[in-house]
């Protein structure tokens, strides 16, 4: 069965033309796999946005070797309609040939206004779904019907019982398949015609996967208060103090639905509750979501995420959606590793290890396809800044905060955020990840995120971050806000957090903030007792309550705030200095930086355990290389918590958007 895929990629052959502009609205061709194909053979996709950034790279990387007489195969896209490409500089227009690729062409007979709001993630499914039923011309409710049936594996019309429906959310929202808006609102409007769903709060459990797990983790005690006592619940939702309306017992015991609550329990989407009368085996699948006094919560957690991280197929072919995933599993699993007594330490290094292999090959193949992904959902740091472009669009007056927590791992928001629930229970956890900038150097990955921009537009300061400031104000300045209207601050984490926005803002005027806290990166430089050592400071420093006191006062100002970092951090242990006297620019414990491919390539060469990194989206002359694994360039034996290489710790990091509960 052909793909989408394979009708755009036919007009690619190499060296047929040098430079082949491409009218893309719905930004097909940065759409990962076909990217990675377009890349594979030689084709470099450049997107037009700013004319003299694009000037920039158009002319120093591409024009300069085609006056050498050298080819290269060249794309530049714009997110236009064909007839709108002519608005490209005309030396562009009369030394490339013009290709046009929309959603319309792939899908003539569904509507287009509802396919145009897919994510590209979900046209494999709707492409498949089209070539075996061939449907007839359809309107836009019809669309939406047949791409929930066929892309979400939803038929609203025969969602007819509560199971049904328990079943249908879990499994979009467990696995993180996110309806657009469009497409909720439709399966919302079905459901209501059913008599037996009116009293659901369908708007908020369906639209929303952070109410949803809320709403059943008011119900979990009750289904196991029920288990206690042996008598069936029938009393009204409003005797038991629940927020959300709704039936007040739940059938969690179904074999459909316990198979997603276990697993819910172990990766943290639920907490369990007390059950002190409760007799369970080893082997009950209730062990996850309860506490007794002879059972050890983090024991059980411990071995269902070893089980569960063991059942995940990722390999060198996944999609960064996929290693997302599993980075964030991995991530629970480790905090529990460095916080709590276990037994199990050599099998979490020895999958780690494998792990760790594993992703650093697929980083070397998939890496560049990430860098021109849509905005919408971040896959990488400098996408962040146009994702919060939304927040203030999307809003009158909208104001949008960034934390940016210089350091910070995905295992150890696991320990922040258990601190930030208990400090304020109101806060809601939209968490997701995104990748750092290669090499994950602060002054490479922060710059990235304050810029908005690859690392190759900043190369006079890409050693320092003393231009975040500026490239801030840049950024948002390019989106029409004045520069009284955005804020920069770096170097926070302790002191009064109101007492330093009161200083910093003025809510009747500041639209965009941008905070560096630091914190955690001191302690990652001044640690000797590894990765549990990073988890106990970064736990006392959260009990001074500077980062809850934070969002508080800026969730009151109403701004939106998102929290992020630049890069993460491993324990590593020292596989030696290299001889290389001050030939390095850059000499990191987990990367060394070359100004030439051939000074690298002589340290690589004795120094088995490094890895070349090629420089992509960085600039000229900067050639990183780099470590995997838990190795470091320090002498033998030692060992450090640092960054720098090519870890899922380091390169992975969270992107969290911290909203307060409704009530």
């Amino acid at each position: 069965m052909s793909s989408w895929r394979s009708t755009i990629l036919n007009e690619f052959v190499p060296n047929v033309a040098k430079l082949t502009l491409v009218s893309d609205p719905d930004s097909l061709l940065t759409e990962e796999k076909l990217s990675l194909e377009l890349r594979e053979r030689g084709f470099d996709l450049i997107e037009f946005q700013d004319p003299i950034e694009f000037r920039f790279v158009y002319e120093s990387k591409y024009r300069s070797i085609w006056d050498e007489g050298k080819h290269t195969d060249l794309v530049v896209t714009l997110r236009l309609q064909d007839n709108e490409l002519d608005s490209l500089p005309f030396d562009l227009l009369q030394a490339g040939r013009k290709l046009s690729f929309d959603l319309g062409k792939l899908f003539p007979n569904l509507s287009y206004p509802v396919i145009e709001k897919l994510d590209l993630s979900s046209l494999d499914a709707l492409y498949g779904a089209q070539q075996i039923s061939s449907p007839d011309r359809m309107g836009d409710n019809a669309t939406k019907d047949f791409i929930l049936r066929h892309v979400y594996g939803v038929a609203a019309e025969l969602v007819s019982t509560e199971v049904d429906l328990l079943r249908s959310l879990l499994r979009l929202h467990y696995g993180k398949i996110v309806l657009p808006t469009l497409f909720a609102e439709r399966l919302v409007d079905v459901l209501k015609q059913k008599s037996c769903f009116k009293d659901w709060p369908l708007e908020q459990i369906v639209l929303d996967a952070e109410e949803f797990f809320a709403f059943i983790q008011e119900r979990w005690p009750i289904f196991i208060s029920v288990l206690e006592s042996k008598s069936q619940v029938k009393e009204a939702s409003v005797q038991y103090g629940l927020r959300y309306a709704g039936p007040s017992h739940l059938p969690f015991d179904h074999q459909d639905i316990r198979v997603y609550i276990d697993n819910l329990f172990v990766e943290g989407k639920l907490l369990p509750t007390e059950a002190a009368e409760l007799e369970l085996d080893q082997k009950s699948w209730l062990l996850s979501g309860v506490t007794t006094p002879i059972t050890d919560e983090s024991d059980t957690r411990i071995s269902r995420l070893f089980d569960l991280l063991k059942s995940e197929s990722i390999s060198s072919e996944s999609g960064h959606a996929e290693w997302i995933s599993y980075a964030m599993k991995w991530a629970e699993l480790s905090a529990l590793m460095h916080t709590a007594e276990n037994e199990k330490n050599g099998l979490f290094k020895e999958i780690g290890a494998k792990v760790n292999k594993t992703f650093a090959d697929w980083l070397k193949s998939h890496y560049a396809s990430l860098i021109n992904l849509p905005p919408s959902n971040p896959a990488m740091l400098h996408h962040v800044a146009r994702r919060l472009v939304r927040d203030i669009e999307d809003h009158k007056n909208g104001r949008v905060a960034l934390l940016v927590v210089d350091g910070l791992s995905l295992d150890q928001w696991v320990t922040v955020r258990g601190n930030l629930q208990k400090q304020n229970s109101d806060l809601v956890f939209r968490e997701s990840a995104t990748f750092a900038w290669i090499p994950t150097l602060t002054s490479v990955s922060r710059q990235a995120i304050f810029s908005g921009k690859p690392p190759i537009y900043f190369p006079s300061s890409i050693d320092n971050t003393n231009s975040e400031l500026k490239l801030w104000r840049l950024f948002w300045q390019g989106y029409d806000l004045a520069k009284h209207e955005i804020v920069y601050k770096r170097g926070l984490g302790d002191g009064d957090a109101e007492d330093i926005l009161d200083s910093l803002i003025n809510p009747s005027q500041t639209r965009v903030v941008g905070l560096v806290i630091d914190k955690v990166d001191k302690i990652m430089h001044g640690m000797q007792l590894g990765s549990a050592g990073m988890h106990s400071q970064i736990d006392m420093w959260m009990n001074g309550r500077f980062l809850v006191n934070m969002i508080h006062c800026l969730q009151n100002h109403d701004y939106e705030v998102w929290l992020t970092s630049d890069h993460g951090n491993i324990e590593c242990t020292g596989r030696g200095k290299p001889s290389e006297g001050a030939i390095a620019e850059n000499r990191g414990e987990r990367v060394r930086v070359y100004p030439t491919p051939e000074l690298r390539a002589h340290i690589h060469n004795s120094l088995t355990f490094t890895r070349e990194w090629e420089p992509v989206g960085l600039p000229e002359t900067y050639y990183p290389l780099v470590t995997q694994g838990q190795e470091a360039f320090i002498s033998e034996g030692s060992s450090i918590v640092g960054h720098g290489g090519v870890s899922i710790e380091e390169v992975i990091v969270p992107l969290v958007k911290i909203e307060r509960r409704k009530r």
